[in-house]
């Protein structure tokens, strides 16, 4: 299985974007059954987990970037997603999408630019 990010770029403060992420070739009950994450490496940092999305949709989020997060799951789709509101620079990164097991291949990240 392959992930796909997509829908980064360059936005104010304070303003939005919204991430999505494709499981291709994911088969619907493999995708449907487990946990979806969302992580994010800024430059010179660790890779920092920032939201995950259970089977049943149950969500968890760092508290650096909760109450203005959203993550969101369409399983029909093999989809998964990351409303991201109020953004600040620290919040600029290459985001990435994975199985929370992180079986699944990486795929090459969105970026998400903040500037000061």
């Amino acid at each position: 299985v392959q992930m796909v990010e997509s829908g980064g770029g360059l936005v104010q403060a304070g303003g939005s974007l919204r991430l999505s992420c494709l499981a291709r070739g994911s088969i619907l009950s493999d995708f449907s059954g487990n946990a979806m994450v969302w992580y994010r490496q800024a430059p010179g940092e660790q890779r920092e987990l920032v939201a995950s999305i259970t089977s049943g949709g149950t969500t968890n989020y760092a508290d650096s970037v909760k109450g203005r997060f959203t993550i969101s799951r369409l399983n029909a789709r093999r989809m998964f997603y990351l409303q991201m509101d109020n953004l600040k620079p620290e919040d600029t990164a290459v985001y990435y999408c994975n199985r929370h097991d992180t079986r699944w291949s990486w795929g090459q990240g969105t970026q998400v630019s903040v500037p000061s």
